[in-house]
C-alpha cells in the first residue's frame, strides 16, 4: 500500500514537471512571438488625419520590407495612453521608438523611460528640445514658415493689396508644440520687417493660438473679425485646418475669399485652393519622412550608420526634409507623386476646376 501512494506521488510529480516544462516551453513561444525590434508612437488623429491616412501604413511597411518587426500605435491625443505604449513596447523587447509626442513633458518621460531601458529614440516629426533622443526626423520647420510667409506676400501681390497697407491675421498651432512655434518663427521672420515697415498692418487681437483646433480656430477668427469691423485682408493660417475654419467665418459673415495659407495638402485644402478660398498649401511628403524615420530605425536595430543625417536641431542629429509650396500652378504634383488621389480632390462641386 505505501508503495502504492509512493508510486501516485511519483507519477504525480512527474506530470507536474512535463507540465511545467510544456508550460515554460509554451511562454517562451509566446515571448518570442511577442518580441519587436522597433516601435512607432504616434499623437492622435484629431491634430492631422495624415497619421492614419499615411504615417501609420508608410512605416508598416517600411519595416516590413527591411524585415524589422515593429509595431505602429496612436495615442489618440492621451499622454498617459502612448507613455503605456511605450511601456508595451519595451516590455516586448523594442530596442528602438520613433516618438510622435503629445506634449514636451510626457514626451521626455517617455524618453527617459526608453533611454533607461537600453532603447534608443527617434524623434519623429515632432522634436522634444533638450530630450536624450538620438536622432530627429522632420521637415526643415522653420522653411515650412517662410514659404506660408512667403505665399502669403505674393497673394496680396496678386490681388493688388500689398501697396494698400493690409491688415493681417495669424492663426498659430498649439503654443506646446515645437513644430508651430519654428512655423511661426519662419514666418514671422518674413512677415516682422513689413508690420515694422509699417507695408503690413497686424489685425487688432489678430495673433492667437488655436492649439490646432479648427473649432477655436473658427471661434477665434470671428473675434478678429468683429474687433477689426470685418477688414482683414489676409491670414497667415498655420495648417488647412485653420485655413478651412477661415473659409467657413468668411462666408457666414457674407465676405469675399482674401490671401490665405494653409499646410498638409489636404484634399479640402487643395479644394479651396482650386475654388480660390485659399493661395496655397505647404506639402510635406509624409512618405518620405515615414521612410527617412524607418531608415534610421532600421539602421539602428541592424547596428549600422543613420542615412541621411544633415543637420542638428537643438543639439540633437537631425535628418530634415524639404517642404514645398503648393498653388493651382502645380497642385498636381500631389497627384504625381501619390500622396493625394485626383479623385479625392477633384469630386462633386470640385470636379470643374480639374479640367
Amino acid at each position: 500500500m505505501k508503495r502504492f501512494r509512493i508510486a501516485i506521488l511519483i507519477a504525480a510529480l512527474t506530470a507536474l514537471v512535463v507540465a511545467a516544462g510544456a508550460s515554460a516551453r509554451h511562454e517562451g513561444h509566446a515571448a518570442k512571438a511577442a518580441s519587436i525590434q522597433a516601435c512607432a508612437l504616434l499623437p492622435d488623429t484629431k491634430s492631422s488625419t495624415r497619421y492614419t491616412l499615411f504615417d501609420a501604413p508608410y512605416l508598416s511597411k517600411a519595416f516590413k520590407a527591411a524585415g524589422v518587426s515593429a509595431t505602429v500605435l496612436n495615442a489618440h491625443a492621451d499622454p498617459q495612453k502612448q507613455k503605456s505604449q511605450a511601456q508595451q513596447c519595451l516590455a516586448q523587447g523594442a530596442k528602438v521608438i520613433l516618438l510622435d509626442q503629445l506634449d514636451p513633458a510626457s514626451g521626455a518621460s517617455i524618453t527617459n523611460l526608453a533611454v533607461g531601458q537600453g532603447a534608443k529614440v527617434i524623434d519623429y516629426d515632432r522634436l522634444v528640445v533638450g530630450s536624450k533622443a538620438s536622432y530627429y526626423v522632420s521637415f526643415d520647420n522653420v522653411k515650412v514658415g517662410k514659404l506660408q510667409g512667403k505665399g502669403l506676400v505674393a497673394a496680396l501681390k496678386a490681388n493688388g493689396k500689398y501697396g494698400s497697407h493690409p491688415v493681417i491675421a495669424e492663426l498659430n498651432g498649439d503654443i506646446k508644440d515645437n513644430n508651430a512655434k519654428l512655423f511661426k518663427s519662419g514666418y514671422d521672420s518674413i512677415l516682422g520687417p513689413l508690420y515694422k515697415s509699417g507695408t503690413f498692418k497686424k489685425a487688432t487681437a489678430g495673433d492667437q493660438w488655436t492649439q490646432w483646433d479648427p473649432i477655436k480656430g473658427r471661434q477665434i477668427f470671428d473675434q478678429i473679425l468683429a474687433r477689426n469691423g470685418n477688414k482683414v485682408d489676409a491670414t497667415l493660417a498655420a495648417n488647412d485646418g485653420l485655413a478651412g475654419a477661415v473659409i467657413a467665418s468668411l462666408k457666414a459673415h457674407g465676405l469675399k475669399p482674401i490671401p490665405l495659407t494653409g499646410q498638409d495638402a489636404t484634399p479640402t485644402g487643395v479644394q479651396f485652393i482650386l475654388a480660390g478660398w485659399q493661395s496655397g498649401t505647404v506639402y510635406k511628403s509624409v512618405r518620405k519622412e515615414a521612410n527617412a524615420a524607418a531608415a534610421a530605425a532600421i539602421a539602428i536595430v541592424k547596428g549600422k550608420a543613420v542615412p541621411g543625417v544633415n543637420s542638428k536641431v537643438s543639439g540633437t542629429k537631425s535628418i530634415l526634409l524639404t517642404p514645398v509650396w503648393i498653388t493651382k500652378a502645380n497642385y498636381k504634383l500631389l497627384f504625381t507623386e501619390g500622396f493625394l488621389k485626383k479623385g479625392q480632390v477633384c469630386n462633386g462641386l470640385y470636379a470643374k476646376y480639374c479640367k
